[in-house]
């Protein structure tokens, strides 16, 4: 009989020829158990998925109260079903006024490609500007607006008319004009290493946009609900975009996304032609019930004030001759190594220990420290002691060499 991993290799298709190969059985609050009785602490999160933990029990208590009630039922934004029409509300209500109308979908990467057509529709122009080491996704419009060739070029042709900018780099933002439809930005750049916008660079590039009728399109799949310790990371800026994306943290554990623009830009999508926008399980309301018990675990437990505190204790706490430096902002960290090689080897000793993170696309001398925003004081002291025996076993294992 064939093992899971077996069955794993041989009938997965895969993303890349060497996959970490941790096989987890059940997850809890910050740990993940695999099938001997091994735990791993998160330092994931799924990439920023779990930000109440795995399982919360509120999460799990709204999937069951929605799945006595009903499940899939119609096509997107046919029945007025009451989990979305109350998540609807609730984003709304934690979002700028000219934020106001929702549309849900499975993932950050539909909800990206529906904030780009929508901007183009509304606009009535075509020329997108995105930026460099820009990550929005795998879909084709997606994969159109990310900041990287190597991950493109085998996929060409992709959309045209699209210019890319250097992140911070205000002496460019005039190459936005009134030809273009929109600028699709992170408000920090997850993928590049967690880079955070410095001298007022968004607020330089709100005023471009504003002067030329370009739709800011702020991408925050990877950094709201509490990752940053704001709900949304764009409060930390004072910036607010026309149209805003999520998924990730916003299900709980479920797929689930989200573009919200102003109720009149929106409604473009419903005519000439109607259907401009249609999606079969986007919205569902199991999904939608978790999200609005996600919401409401971040609100009542302070969940976005405690990110703040909890990500300087991180940065107190990791001083080791291995790590170079720490960047980013509330539980949205990246530490500095000295190479690729030297992560991989450090993963692996911190695996063996109990901890498992990973690195980012276009930064992997870095790795990532994103746990569930739920994680302890004792909780983190654990996990920095791990990431320190790891980085002791891998500066000796170099020095044996």
């Amino acid at each position: 009989m064939l093992t899971n991993r077996q069955l794993f290799q041989l009938y997965q298709g895969q993303t890349s020829d060497s996959p970490l190969m941790i096989e987890i059985e059940k997850a809890e609050g910050i740990y993940m158990y695999g099938p001997n009785g091994e735990s791993y602490i998160d330092l994931i999160s799924g990439v920023s998925v779990s930000n109440i933990g795995h399982r919360h029990p509120k999460v799990v208590e709204a999937i069951h109260k929605q799945t006595d009630l009903y499940m899939h039922l119609m096509v997107y934004g046919e029945y007025v079903q009451s989990p979305q029409t109350k998540l609807a509300e609730k984003l709304v209500k934690l979002l700028p006024e000219k934020l106001n109308s929702c549309y849900f979908v499975n993932s950050g990467s539909e909800a990206n490609e529906g904030a780009l057509k929508l901007a183009k529709r509304y606009t009535k122009r075509s020329k997108l500007i995105a930026f460099n080491k820009a990550y929005h996704g795998s879909t084709h419009g997606a994969l159109s607006v990310m900041g990287g060739e190597t991950y493109k070029s085998a996929f060409r042709p992709l959309l045209p008319g699209i210019s890319f900018l250097n992140f911070n780099a205000e002496d460019e933002l005039g190459q936005i004009d009134d030809s273009v439809a929109a600028v699709i930005v992170e408000p920090i750049q997850g993928e590049a290493g967690i880079i955070v916008p410095e001298n007022d660079f968004l607020i330089k590039l709100r005023k471009r946009c504003n002067e030329t009728g370009t739709l800011l399109i702020f991408d925050e799949v990877q950094t709201a609900f509490g990752r940053t310790g704001k709900m949304f990371a764009y409060e930390n800026y004072g910036v607010v975009p026309d149209i805003i994306t999520f998924a990730k943290g916003l299900g709980g554990g479920m797929p689930l996304g989200a573009f919200v623009a102003n109720k009149d830009v929106m409604n473009t999508l419903t005519n000439n032609p109607v259907l401009g926008h249609i999606t079969t399980f986007g919205g569902h309301p199991v999904s939608c019930a978790t999200a609005n018990a996600t919401l409401d675990v971040i609100v009542n437990e302070q969940l976005c004030k405690s990110a703040i505190y909890k990500g300087r204790k991180f940065r107190e706490l990791l001083v080791h001759p291995a790590f170079k430096s720490i960047r980013g902002i509330g539980l949205f960290l990246a530490v500095e190594l000295e190479s690729y090689a030297f992560l991989r080897t450090f993963l692996n000793h911190s695996i063996e220990l109990g901890a498992v993170f990973d690195w980012f696309i276009f930064e992997d001398r870095y790795f990532r420290i994103t746990p569930p925003l739920t994680i302890t004081e004792e909780e983190i002291i654990k996990t920095v002691d791990i990431l320190k025996k790891a980085a002791d076993r891998t500066l000796k294992m170099k020095k044996q060499k």
